[in-house]
């Protein structure tokens, strides 16, 4: 195995994938050639060609680097990829995103954010904090920093913040010296089979941690299976937890609060962003912080300027700009693509914004999710008082019979729920949904949210709701 930290030609097949978008910007760091392959051109891989990375659309090998000394890929290309084929063919240097990650960080100290959901938004809150403070740290991020618009940064501090994915198992390659485990809901069972084989993984993972290293956990989360001597549970509001918040208020779309544990308190926290999972998500990066010994005030400070990661309870018009428009619609963006982020997104908006009606446009991703979780799609969509429903994005994968958005609409009690295309979704926010919008006293939270490409829908939808009159 050569050594990736040195290499000078990198080729990624799949660049435009998150994980891998930030493997590509740490060789960008590193000053190597980098180039690759995706399916198609987004806002993020359009972002890499600008930075100087040469991306191409098209499963061509006249159109690769011939000269890559490392060949990265995704695990979710499929078998007959050309470019892929060749590489192996030929007996080029490959490697997965996670074998990669392994050793460019194996003399780093990891601090590792692992979970179903809330770790994107844990580990961005996390680097965030060392970086502000100036304590320094290399980023491995998950999601789009809206402080940095990045989702990698480097660091002369031998510290790395590592979003620890369990698809494919690849967090079972990393070594933390921090492990923190924000939630084992059952996800990719494509992937596990079951929700105790997917559990097990978590466990294996906590079980990767380095001798004296420190083990935080989501307070309920099977304790009695973890082994770790040093072991801290954290909690939203639950004192039985060794971390959790205290004096909880709502202010301006954002929240106040305390971080409270038997030896210490960091009173007046202020978060400046929506969805009480986040002030959750605040008290475990509080806790890492403190754990570091940063300085209280600068802690502060951090997250007092956090701005959120997109697509995390984004708020595309927020409730400043939408009191100022005669819609006087909040408008949320979100990633949540399974059921519990759902839950939490769209109570979190109800809860921040009572007066409101709620309408969630939601795009479900993978047919497989979609037939293990039908139920408790139909039952976290519930919550809304409207829900349009659009096709399944496939991702990765082929239709299965029977399988389509219709599978949730049938499990939901709601009346005021549709499928709807996405052409007939513009038409539709521009016409009916306005229509509705201005009968109401106190305007509406919109929020769109899925994994797929709902995110292109975005722009247009704001653009007529600040443009129509």
């Amino acid at each position: 195995m050569k050594d990736y930290t040195t290499i000078s030609r990198v080729y990624f097949i799949g660049i435009g994938g998150i994980g891998m978008s930030a493997l590509a910007r740490y060789f960008m760091h590193k000053k190597a050639v980098v180039s690759g392959y995706d399916k198609t051109s987004t806002t993020l891989t359009q972002k890499m060609e600008s930075e100087g990375m040469h991306i191409h659309y098209v499963d061509d090998v006249n159109l690769i680097d011939k000269n890559a000394e490392l060949v990265v890929y995704t695990p979710a290309i499929p078998k007959d990829h050309n470019e892929f084929n060749y590489y192996k063919e030929n007996h080029y240097e490959l490697a997965k995103r996670s074998d990669v990650l392994q050793q460019i960080t194996k003399s780093f100290f990891n601090i590792c954010i692992a979970g179903t959901h809330g770790k994107t938004t844990t580990s961005t809150m996390v680097a965030h904090i060392l970086r502000h403070s100036d304590f320094g740290c290399n980023a491995f991020l998950g999601g789009i920093s809206v402080n940095y618009d990045t989702n990698y940064w480097s660091s002369n501090n031998n510290v790395s913040i590592i979003e620890a994915d369990e698809y494919d198992r690849s967090f079972l390659k990393l070594s933390p010296d921090i492990a923190l485990i924000s939630a084992m809901d059952a996800d990719h069972l494509d992937i596990y089979g079951t929700r105790e084989k997917m559990e097990e993984a978590f466990v294996e993972f906590a079980d990767q941690l380095k001798p004296g290293g420190l083990l935080l956990t989501k307070y309920g989360l099977a304790e009695k299976r973890f082994l770790a001597n040093n072991h801290v549970s954290y909690s939203l509001q639950n004192d039985m937890a060794d971390v959790y918040a205290t004096n909880i208020t709502m202010r301006d779309g954002g929240y106040e609060f305390n971080v409270t544990t038997k030896e210490w308190e960091l009173s007046k926290v202020k978060l400046h962003m929506g969805g009480m999972h986040n002030v959750e998500n605040s008290v475990a990066a509080i806790f890492i912080a403190n754990y570091l010994k940063i300085d209280p005030i600068k802690i502060l400070n951090a997250i007092g300027t956090f701005k959120g990661v997109k697509r995390r309870f984004e708020y595309i018009i927020g409730p400043f700009e939408a009191a100022k428009n005669k819609n006087n619609v909040v408008f949320i963006d979100d990633y949540a693509h399974h059921p519990a982020e759902l839950e939490a997104l769209i109570r979190g908006a109800k809860s921040l914004f009572s007066f409101k009606k709620c309408t969630v446009i939601f795009q479900p991703h993978l047919f497989s999710r979609t037939k293990d979780l039908a139920k408790e799609f139909a039952k976290s969509l519930d919550i809304a008082d409207r829900v349009l429903l659009l096709p399944i994005y496939p991702a990765r994968e082929l239709p299965i019979e029977g399988v389509t958005s219709e599978l949730i609409l049938k499990g939901m009690e709601n009346k005021n729920a549709t499928v709807i295309s996405k052409e007939g979704l513009l038409e539709y926010i521009g016409g009916d949904y306005l229509k509705l919008v201005h009968e109401s006293s106190f305007g509406e939270v919109l929020i769109t949210a899925g994994a797929g490409d709902i995110d292109k829908l975005v722009e247009p939808i704001k653009e007529i709701l600040l443009n129509t009159i």
